[in-house]
């Protein structure tokens, strides 16, 4: 029993040896010539986005790269159970081709993902070749002490690795050598294509650095939201002293002028109580301009996608509005991206010139969910996200909720402004 389990594990052994050497041989030969290939071309189209033609092309050639390391990762996991992470950016699927050309250009994972293209050229070459080198090159020292190297040489020296072969006793030190290569191919095969994938993973795993980040980011936008908060608690607080308190001190004291003037003067009186309905009824509108400002009735009722049509009725410019909604988001979710429409519609409308905007929102279910919005005009462009804009105050509301913006504004338009926001809907 002992006898028939040992060769079994042997066989298992050999076969495992085997097919490391053919799989990194394979490798060799296969993925070589691809990473060649997706490199130079991936080069010459971002080469050629200065005069455009690298616009269309660059991003089928990098989702191109993309394949070709989703293969790698998959070979990596069923071959060696090496298992290797992406953590690419969504892309907005209806971003023009401007967009989405810079957008994966500003993503890590496909600049990791060009890089492992170098390192596979180069290092990775070899660590595949390996394995196959190992297990195959003992057979040519077998071969030379057998005689070959009288053939191959005609009588003078041959070299088997660092053994000069000359005469019978070197052509049996390389038939030697070639039995210590093989013994050490035996065990080590299936380690070294295992380190060639573990190799290919410390290039395209994203590891804890972008975890870090990532932590880093949300810190701050949390802290913006803090930040943020207390602003705007302490503008509520100003409008409420300022305005309506104001309207509402002014009100008591005329309606004690009236107490008094009700015997001695009603003519006046009147007219002062006439004054002070006015004041009641303009104070109360300041009273619904704040409550509309904090969270308007709108959303609360009807949701998001009304809310936004009956912002962009209120617009000078023609706004058409589709959405594609099947639930509601948490009221939170729903006033930071009312909000933030709210502010991407008036830097349109006061810096665009634009003579009509779109605006589309809908949800997409993959990842857990996403609340994707876009507002599109054909003003004269040139918009940016940078300190002290309002697409600036719009990325940091964003941030709160782990969203995301990315703005396309080429000089001379067309302007999309995109937002997403991770969510589920009800």
């Amino acid at each position: 029993m002992t006898t028939n389990t040992d060769s079994g594990g042997l066989r298992a052994r050999g076969r495992e040896t085997v097919l490391a050497a053919v799989r990194g041989l394979v490798l060799a030969l296969v993925a070589l010539p691809v990473s060649v290939l997706c490199f130079v071309l991936a080069a010459v189209s971002v080469a050629l986005i200065p005069i455009g033609v690298g616009i269309v092309t660059t991003p089928w050639v990098l989702d191109g790269v993309r394949n070709v390391a989703d293969v790698r990762r998959r070979l990596a996991f069923e071959w060696c159970g090496v298992r290797i992470r992406s953590a690419y950016r969504e892309l907005p699927a209806d971003a023009n081709p401007w967009a989405r050309t810079f957008g994966m250009l500003r993503d890590p994972q496909v600049g990791r993902d060009v890089l492992w293209l170098l390192v596979d050229m180069t290092a990775g070459f070899t660590t595949a070749l390996l394995p196959a080198v190992l297990l195959f090159y003992p057979f040519e020292g077998f071969a030379v002490a057998a005689g070959l190297w009288r053939v191959l040489t005609d009588g003078g020296t041959y070299w088997y690795g660092f053994v000069p072969v000359s005469g019978q006793p070197t052509a049996l030190g390389a038939g030697a050598t070639g039995a210590v290569l093989l013994v050490a191919a035996w065990y080590l095969c299936p380690a070294l294509l295992t380190a060639h994938f573990r190799l290919t993973r410390a290039v395209l795993d994203p590891g804890k650095g972008e975890l870090v980040e990532r932590v880093r980011v949300l810190t701050e936008t949390r802290k913006d939201a803090v930040d943020t908060s207390a602003a705007e608690l302490r503008r509520i607080e100003r409008d409420l002293h300022d305005g309506a308190q104001a309207r509402l001190v002014a009100m008591g004291m005329d309606l004690g002028t009236i107490e008094m003037l009700l015997d001695k003067d009603p003519e006046r009186a009147r007219r002062l109580l006439a004054q002070t309905r006015q004041a009641s009824v303009e104070a109360l509108g300041e009273l619904r301009d704040l409550v509309r400002g904090i969270h308007p009735p709108v959303l609360a009722e009807r949701g998001l996608g009304d809310a936004v049509r009956a912002l962009a009725l209120r617009l000078p410019v023609p706004t058409e509005v589709a959405v594609e909604l099947p639930g509601r988001a948490d009221a939170p979710v729903e006033s930071a991206a009312y909000f933030a429409v709210s502010e991407v519609l008036t830097n349109a409308v006061k810096h665009s010139g634009a003579d009509r905007i779109w605006v589309d929102l809908h949800h997409v279910k993959e990842g857990g969910g996403m609340l994707r919005i876009s507002v599109t005009d054909h003003g004269r462009g040139g918009a940016a996200v940078g300190a002290g804009s309002g697409l600036a105050g719009v990325e940091r509301r964003l941030g709160t909720f782990d969203g995301v913006l990315a703005v396309s504004s080429p000089a001379g338009g067309p302007t999309m402004v995109t937002m997403e926001i991770p969510c589920a809907l009800s």
